[in-house]
């Protein structure tokens, strides 16, 4: 009998190693092109998982907008119908509002500053959205953001008055190109070269990577290196999908978060001149980088007043705070 009850044991305890060993096949979405910075990251990321899983996890990755726009991607996270992705604070901030207290024109003093904010505050923030489905694994890099348009250089405050700009869906960004004087266009990044082709919009805000492995330069003019956000991009993961993980599979994916975030932001420092000479090198935009950063910076204030009458101040003195 008691010989019997231990091969019952024995049975039940393989039964559960076969079934955490079962394979487990989740789906990466996001909008950039697969050399962008954070596209080649999300390769990275996905080699890094099914190696140190043996294979029993397999990261497929879906960039260019295959799986949707940032808003369908993020929303399906909620409803289960998207197992990760991968997007910018500005569209979390639409899910997480605090969240967008990190595209705040100038809030950060450089990019290490954005670095020790987002790994400190901006994690605690994130946790914000666990209530929404979704759980933040860690926040990678997009880059500096920069303007360019049709019309003309832009080189003060005073050149955007007029201007149609494209802009994410995020309150931020539609209030900082308004206190510029541009008109601010929200439309999905599938849609703006096309745009930007035809007229419909004057001009756009991104980071170089995005600018020149989307293209963008083709038709676009100017370049003027404004540096007036940061664009941060949270790897984010279904509530529903990580509960199926069991424990071991849960610290394999976020440690490989982790580490892919320190591989990621490196790349992106190094590959920034580098699309920089690519645009340059192609001869249809003008670069200027003599811009009054200054004068961007006061002119623009008014998205961090809108920012502290609806939250208060403290997560802006946060980041302030870090150093």
């Amino acid at each position: 009998m008691i010989r019997g009850i231990l091969m019952s044991l024995c049975a039940l305890v393989l039964g559960a190693s076969v079934a955490m060993a079962a394979p487990v096949t989740l789906k990466l979405g996001h909008i950039a092109e697969p050399d962008n910075v954070y596209g080649q990251g999300a390769d990275h990321f996905a080699k890094l998982v099914k190696e140190r899983s043996k294979g029993d996890i397999n990261i497929q990755v879906y960039p260019s907008s295959q799986l949707g726009n940032q808003r369908d991607l993020v929303e399906g996270l909620g409803l289960g119908t998207v197992d990760m992705t991968l997007t910018g604070t500005a569209v979390m901030g639409n899910f997480v509002p605090e969240m967008a207290v990190f595209d705040l024109p100038f809030i950060f003093r450089d990019v290490n500053h954005a670095y020790k904010a987002l790994d400190t505050v901006g994690m605690d923030l994130a946790q914000k959205g666990e209530k929404q489905g979704m759980i933040t694994l860690a926040i990678w890099e997009n880059g500096v953001r920069h303007m360019t348009n049709n019309a003309h250089p832009i080189k003060k405050p005073e050149d955007m008055k007029g201007l149609k700009f494209r802009v994410m869906e995020q309150p931020v960004y539609i209030e900082m190109m308004k206190s510029l004087g541009a008109s601010p266009t929200p439309m999905a990044m599938s849609e703006l070269y096309t745009a930007l082709q035809k007229g419909v919009v004057d001009g756009q805000e991104n980071p170089l990577g995005h600018i020149a492995t989307k293209r963008f330069n083709e038709v676009q003019k100017y370049l003027s290196l404004t540096g007036h956000t940061y664009a941060s991009e949270p790897l984010l993961i279904s509530a529903q999908a990580w509960k199926k993980l069991t424990p071991e599979q849960q610290e394999i994916i976020r440690q490989a978060a982790v580490d892919t975030r320190d591989w990621e932001r490196q790349l992106c420092r190094d590959l920034e001149g580098k699309f920089l000479q690519q645009i340059k090198d192609a001869g249809t935009t003008q670069v200027n980088d003599d811009v009054d950063k200054e004068a961007f910076a006061k002119a623009t204030k008014k998205s961090w007043d809108i920012y502290e009458k609806r939250f208060g101040d403290k997560n802006i003195k946060a980041i302030q705070a870090v150093q």
